[in-house]
């Protein structure tokens, strides 16, 4: 029988960090994943709960979480009601909120019996920029077996021009809009200036092509957000690499927010079949 647990554990700068696991309690022990969300995203947008079930199903613990300064709060998961947090979040924090998952993982604190863990078998997920992320923090992180990015970015440095910078760093702030709902984010200065001081670190290229680990790259070949080039640069990076090509597909999948069908999108539906195959092959 399908269960899911939710919970809050500390992230960075102490906000709390939302995540719910998906699994079938069964005495087996069974691999885990966590899935990362990306820029403007959080665990409970559109599909990812079906996904979340499609891998439970299919013999996984499905971790997913809202990085701890996504602009989400415990009491409202589908909503940027917390802009003073998003403002101040940076790719430093999202990081550090990746390591939180991961020890509280491998704590005693750990909702699940151990036998229903496989904890040989930790596998990342990351979409759009937490793609980004599960690739720095893959290389970083031995207990980490497998990665798989859908739709990331190959770069960090996704900052505009010189001019752009400029006139960030004169106004303190630069505001997203979000295209779903019109809301106006801000992100503060200190987002570049976390970048320029952690570089070395957040150089994706740097981390994928120092890793042995397998990684599957994902991509639809009509993303109008992420193009398709990034995947290919990631795939050209790695050592040991498999590239999965989504003939038509966009950004998301073609899922969207909020997502009312009972059965993924087609193009979503693959990408799962797809990542599973991959963290299944051993």
């Amino acid at each position: 029988m399908m269960k899911k647990i939710e919970k809050q554990i500390p992230g960075s700068s102490n906000l709390p960090i939302s995540l719910d696991l998906h699994f079938v309690a069964n005495g087996k022990a069974k691999p885990i994943v966590i899935f990362c969300h990306g820029f403007k995203g959080f665990k409970d947008w559109g599909a990812w709960n079906l996904v979340a079930e499609e891998f439970a199903q299919n013999g996984f613990v499905f971790l997913k979480f809202n990085f701890s300064h996504n602009g989400t709060t415990p009491e409202n998961l589908l909503d940027f009601n917390n802009l003073k947090a998003f403002s101040e979040n940076n790719y430093s924090k999202e990081l550090e909120d990746l390591e939180c998952v991961l020890d509280f993982v491998s704590s005693k604190k750990f909702p699940l019996e151990k036998n229903e863990l496989d904890f040989n078998n930790i596998f990342l997920i990351g979409h759009s920029r937490g793609g980004a992320a599960v690739l720095v923090k893959g290389f970083e992180e031995e207990k980490i077996k497998k990665i798989t990015t859908w739709a990331s970015i190959d770069s960090f440095d996704r900052f505009g021009t010189t001019e752009q910078i400029a006139k960030w760093k004169q106004d303190g702030e630069h505001i997203f809009v979000n295209g779903r709902t019109g809301l106006k984010m801000p992100i503060k200065f200190q987002f570049y200036e976390d970048y320029i001081e952690n570089k070395k670190r957040l150089d994706i290229k740097n981390a994928v092509s120092k890793t042995t680990k397998p990684i599957l790259v994902v991509h639809g070949t009509e993303d109008p957000a992420v193009y398709f080039e990034s995947a290919e640069n990631i795939f050209s990076w790695a050592q040991n690499g498999k590239l999965c090509k989504v003939e038509n597909a966009n950004h998301v999948f073609d899922a969207s927010h909020p997502f009312l069908e009972k059965k993924l999108p087609k193009h979503l539906q693959k990408v799962v079949n797809e990542t599973i195959l991959f963290f299944e092959d051993k």
